[in-house]
Formats: structure tokens, C-alpha cells, sequence
């Protein structure tokens, strides 16, 4: 029996819903001895600025009881760099390929989204609203649904390419931020991006991590995602892809049935780096052993 696992987030036909989240995965390069990247659904590379980001100084990764906080500072090599560096080895690859883009103002959002509008590798361009507009005094541009719809708005304007607005959980009300990306242009919705924390060393009393907070992420903020998936899924037209703590064919599952379209592995990864392929045939077999012939059967059948 033939199992359709195809998805499709807008005109871009993924091979399957498995993708890999942003920072998670390099530039995808350093995951290739573990993974066919071309069997994946996707792969998202780490967020791209205009210039390149030296991050924040260490440590900035901590480990905790149930995943991990990190607080990277978005390093990248920069946009030009990322298109006479990158580009060429991930079109060798022939994996499908989502660059994460990030901005201080929305002039750089769109002046990156133009470039990279050019480059034919690119399938989608997910744009990480959980940056501080500096115009605006450090507020994060996912945090305010005006805000968010203008970046939206901006980037829709300057590709014809999906875009996939990533939403930080860092809010009162996803639904209104979600809602306030749809009526703009947005193709799809990924949540969620990491939330808020700070571990503490009882020997020093410092903060473990440089910039004393960073992202929580990993199986801990799963059933908040799952919920958040749910919740935007129930009230907006738009193909959600679930991110957070997803590290077994279960998680997957789970996010499907929730509704979403696709998922992306994160944490997991620095776990078992050949996750993201060992689940694309974890999900086929499922499919095949529940008589089912299209993932798509599943998505959103979760039942209340």
C-alpha cells in the first residue's frame, strides 16, 4: 500500500511533514553525515541577519532537567556570506531549504527577503519576529500584533516565495498574533520559538548563562506548543507547523492530530543528530500499520 506522506505549505509540496528547526541545525552542512538532507520535508537553517552577529559572549548554553536554555545571540555569518558561502553547498545537498531571517528594523527584513527572493534553493523564507525593533525601544516585534502584522506585511511585498512567520510564546495571546500575521500575507505559521528563562549556580550565586536569561527548549515546553498549535490551528485558515520538544514519532503525532501541517525538530537534534530521517520512516510506518494511506488523514482529527 502507498503512503502519501506529502504536505504543502502554500504552492511549496513538502516531501513529508519532518522538518528541522532554526538553530538547531547549522547550515545543514553539519548534519549531513547523519541524515539525508533531501529526504526531509525541510530544513531550516539558522537565522540569517543583514550583517553578520558575533552572538552573545558564553556561556550561553545550559542544560536542564527536561532540555535546555540558550542564549546563542542569533551568531550568523550574514547575508552575504550565507549566498556566496551557503548557498552553493546546500544546493548540492538538493534538500529543500527554509532560511530563517531576523532584523532590528523592517527595512532589514525587507532587504534581506529581497536577496534571497533571487536564490531558487530557497523554498520558503520563515521570518523570526522574536527580534527587538530597535525604532521601537527593544520591544520584540512577535510581541505586539501591529508590529508583527507590518513585518509581515513588509516581507510579503518583497517575495512571491511562502513565508512562514515564526511566533514567539512570549505573549499574552497568540491567537490575536497569529490572526494579525494572517490578514497580512503570511503562507504559514511556525510555533513556537523558544520561551523565556534563567538557571542560577547555588556556588556562585551567578547566573549560569553570560546574558543572564535565555530560551527554554526541549521536552519541557512541549504540552505549552502543543496547546498553542492547537489553539491558532482552531482559529485561523493557515498551515501551522509545530515546533517544541518533539522527540519521538509520538510528538509527532500529537502535533498532526493537534493540527499541524508539518513539525520541526530542535533540541532533539543535538541529541540524536539522525532523528529528523529516522522519524520520516517512524511516520510511514505508522501510517501503513493504522491502514492509513495519507498523512493528511490525520492532520487536525484530533477529536473534543
Amino acid at each position: 500500500m502507498a503512503i502519501n506522506l506529502t504536505v504543502a505549505i502554500g504552492d511549496w509540496q513538502l516531501k513529508n511533514p519532518i522538518m528541522t528547526a532554526s538553530g538547531t541545525f547549522g547550515y545543514g552542512e553539519e548534519f549531513s553525515p547523519f541524515v539525508k538532507l533531501s529526504e526531509l520535508g525541510g530544513i531550516v537553517v539558522k537565522g540569517i541577519s543583514l550583517q553578520p552577529r558575533d552572538g552573545n559572549p558564553p556561556p550561553r548554553v545550559v542544560e536542564t532537567a527536561c532540555g535546555m536554555l540558550n542564549a546563542i545571540g542569533l551568531e550568523n555569518v550574514g547575508l552575504a556570506a550565507f549566498i556566496d558561502q551557503k548557498i552553493p553547498m546546500l544546493a548540492k545537498t538538493k534538500a529543500d531549504v527554509v532560511v530563517n531571517i531576523l532584523g532590528d528594523s523592517i527595512e532589514e527584513y525587507e532587504e534581506i527577503t529581497a536577496a534571497l527572493d533571487n536564490e531558487d534553493v530557497v523554498k520558503a523564507i520563515e521570518v523570526n519576529i522574536s527580534c527587538p525593533n530597535v525604532k521601537k525601544g527593544g520591544v520584540a516585534f512577535g510581541t505586539n500584533a501591529d508590529m508583527a502584522a507590518k513585518v509581515t506585511d513588509a516581507v510579503r511585498r518583497k517575495t512571491g516565495k511562502p513565508i512562514i512567520i515564526k511566533l514567539s510564546p512570549n505573549v499574552t495571546d497568540i491567537v490575536e498574533i497569529a490572526k494579525a500575521v494572517e490578514g497580512e500575507g503570511a503562507t504559514a505559521i511556525s510555533l513556537i520559538n523558544t520561551l523565556l528563562g534563567m538557571a542560577i549556580d547555588i556556588e556562585t550565586r551567578r547566573p549560569k548563562l553570560a546574558n543572564i536569561v535565555g530560551g527554554l527548549s526541549g521536552p519541557a515546553i512541549k504540552p505549552l506548543a502543543l496547546r498553542m498549535v492547537y489553539q491558532v490551528a482552531s482559529a485561523t485558515n493557515l498551515p501551522i507547523i509545530g515546533i517544541g520538544g518533539i522527540s519521538s514519532l509520538e510528538d509527532v503525532l500529537e502535533f498532526i492530530i493537534a493540527g499541524a501541517t508539518a513539525i520541526q525538530i530542535g533540541t532533539a537534534n543535538f541529541v540524536n543528530p539522525a532523528l529528523s530521517g529516522e522519524l520520516v520512516r517512524g511516520l510511514e510506518n505508522y501510517l501503513q500499520n493504522k491502514g492509513l494511506t495519507s498523512v493528511k488523514q490525520l492532520a487536525g482529527s484530533i477529536i473534543t
